[in-house]
């Protein structure tokens, strides 16, 4: 068990192919091919994270998710934001976010204070 950086495409690949062989029986935490399999993860992730960044969604579609998710209306949302027209012009990207409707979105539903911070382009 040879661990190597991980730099380019093929290497990415190949640490993949290696790996994939022990998540079907994932080795014992500890054990010398347990320490192979987190530092290869670890290496994994890194190359991941630098290659194919994931992007948080706008707070729009944060919202419009959550709303989805729980099956919640615009009227659901009116104690986080204001009045249904306020929710409906924040939906629609007439209206910011402010700061007290951030907590309270976040507070109350459970929608990541990072993906209701992001700056939206006004409609």
């Amino acid at each position: 068990m040879q661990i190597r950086p991980i730099r380019t495409d093929q290497d990415y690949r190949a640490a993949l192919k290696q790996v994939s062989v022990l998540f079907d029986n994932e080795p014992e935490p500890g054990t010398a091919e347990g320490d192979y399999f987190d530092v290869m993860i670890t290496l994994i992730e890194a190359y991941e994270a630098k290659h194919f960044p994931i992007d948080l969604p706008n707070p729009i579609d944060a919202i419009k998710f959550r709303m989805e998710q729980s099956d919640l209306s615009a009227a659901d949302l009116a104690p986080a934001i204001g009045r249904t027209n306020r929710v409906y012009e924040v939906l629609n990207g007439k209206r910011a976010l402010t700061l007290p409707m951030i907590w309270k979105l976040h507070q109350l539903f459970g929608i990541p204070a990072e993906s209701l911070i992001k700056p939206v382009k006004s409609v």
